[in-house]
């Protein structure tokens, strides 16, 4: 299931961190950084996924 969200995350990284924790900080946050410029956005979609996998 994480690969499934981690493709999200590359392709619409707002999704990916839904997904993992649904609506709340990370997310926003996440949408900022998606507007402001595609690869943090990915960037952090990718962090959070892995962060909340452990």
């Amino acid at each position: 299931m994480n690969i499934l969200k981690v493709l999200f995350s590359i392709l619409l990284p707002p999704l990916g961190v839904f997904l993992q924790v649904g609506i709340g900080g990370a997310f926003w946050l996440n949408i900022l950084l998606t507007l402001l410029g595609y690869i943090p956005g990915v960037v952090h979609a990718v962090w959070v996924i892995a962060k909340k996998s452990k």
